[in-house]
């Protein structure tokens, strides 16, 4: 075959088409026949920045042309190699591959038989020179190392899946995270990073947690807890990182801090501010209860899972942390009771405690002591640390004293704080109900002339 011959070849096989009587025809895959430019090849998919299947678009064969392909006797291995992985016969790749045919041999177009196969959306094709190994084909894998074919760099994942279209749609690709330079990377705790040149918040997963099921369990529940909500008072998720080590949970960047550390530092909080404060949390959590099919139950409600937003609002986070077992519609318990108990504190609810079957009301619960400290301008009950307080809430049934506390406040509110507090979930207000009131304790202090006439209507 002379060398003119051998070009056309070469460029006829990359551009991946057929006549119907087997002979090759040129048809390039990256300009239009009519007007000679860049043809919109691919199609926009799903969002996931490592979705292999994100742009792939349609084949440009013609149908049922894949039955009848016969490869040109004139072809040599190297050139079949890529003939096949165009027209995406799989096992015709792997017996060239056993043959002796080098994986990494290219066109005069510089593409190789994965770029090939890629493009032409033939994932059997790709997973066989490509992932093999990643996505348990072993003996290929094998073959491919032998021939010369790179190793895979990233370990497998707790969560890598078996089929590459089947990545998540909030998966991003970690090398778009960028880190302060000399920031250390902190594992299992909320760090500052610029995603495409956006700040937003990153939680590491610690690389020793990958062994362990509950965390991973956890870890996944979090995930599917987050892809779905959305709410001006949630935590925006904006993706994740599954698919390579470490993995990851990226939310929107809140520069203000949690409501745990601003209590302290600013102390009792204007009645203004309890109330918007107050508002904005029963928001949320009405939205969180009342997501379908089933309520969206924190059990973990309290300041340090509270954050400010640049504007000073609140959101709530950490929502999807503790896994549940739904026993009736509206009624759940703990998945993992055990693990639970050491991070128990005085927010948390008696029936939790005992790990009884419970309802949204254990929110409620904890929302109680979240209005008493901004009023109060402590996180102490009593005196005593969380740990100490929480004890003598669950089992001696004390409550912080309201006397002389709310000075300025309705009667409404104090009786606000003691209905969520109570011991009998039945007793407590739905957050709907917290709304509706924290509204009319409002108006009544508006109209009492109770605060400055600087306060505003918050909408």
């Amino acid at each position: 075959m002379d060398t003119g011959m051998r070009v056309a070849l070469h460029r006829q096989v990359s551009s991946g088409s057929l006549k119907e009587s087997g002979e090759l025809r040129r048809q390039s895959s990256l300009e239009s026949p009519r007007t000679g430019r860049a043809a919109t090849r691919f199609l926009f998919g799903r969002q996931s920045s490592m979705d292999p299947n994100r742009r792939r678009g349609r084949s440009q064969s013609p149908v049922g042309l894949a039955e009848d392909l016969t490869v040109p006797d004139n072809l040599d291995a190297t050139m079949q190699l890529l003939f096949l992985a165009c027209h995406g016969d799989a096992a015709g790749v792997e017996a060239l591959l056993r043959g002796g045919v080098d994986v990494n041999s290219i066109n005069l177009d510089g593409r190789t038989a994965l770029h090939i196969a890629s493009c032409e959306g033939h994932p059997d094709v790709v997973r066989a020179v490509a992932d093999a190994k990643c996505y348990g084909h072993t003996e290929v894998y094998n073959l491919l190392k032998a021939r010369g074919a790179k190793i895979p760099r990233n370990r497998r994942t707790p969560m890598m899946v078996s089929n590459p279209g089947d990545v998540p749609e909030y998966e991003l690709n970690p090398s778009e995270l960028q880190f302060k330079k000399g920031d250390e990377v902190v594992k299992g705790v909320y760090q500052v990073a610029k995603w495409n040149g956006t700040k937003v918040h990153v939680k590491i997963l610690d690389r020793e947690c990958y062994c362990d099921q509950e965390v991973i369990n956890s870890f996944r529940h979090e995930l599917t807890v987050l892809e779905k909500v959305r709410h001006p008072n949630v935590v925006q998720f904006v993706g994740a990182v599954t698919q390579n080590i470490p993995m990851m949970i990226i939310s929107e960047y809140l520069p203000n801090g949690d409501l745990s550390s601003c209590i302290p530092r600013k102390g009792k909080l204007h009645g203004q501010k309890v109330l918007k404060y107050g508002l904005e949390i029963a928001r949320g959590m009405t939205y969180l209860h009342q997501c379908k099919p089933d309520p969206i139950i924190h059990c973990d409600l309290k300041p340090k899972n509270i954050f400010l937003d640049s504007g000073g609002q609140l959101k709530i986070a950490g929502f999807g942390l503790t896994r549940l077992s739904k026993i009736s519609p509206g009624r759940v318990k703990l998945a993992d009771h055990e693990s639970m108990v050491d991070s128990f504190s005085h927010y948390t609810a008696p029936e939790l405690y005992r790990n009884e079957i419970f309802d949204a009301s254990v929110d409620a619960f904890s929302f109680g002591f979240i209005l008493y400290e901004m009023v109060e301008g402590t996180h102490t009950v009593h005196g005593k640390s969380s740990e100490e307080s929480g004890h003598t809430i669950r089992y001696d049934g004390m409550r912080p004293s309201l006397k002389n506390k709310l000075r300025g406040y309705p009667p409404d509110f104090k009786a606000l704080i003691e209905e969520c507090w109570d011991t009998q979930g039945i007793a407590r207000p739905t957050f709907s109900e917290i709304i509706i009131r924290l509204d009319k304790i409002y108006a009544q202090c508006m109209k009492q002339g109770t605060w400055k006439d600087s306060l505003k209507i918050w909408k």
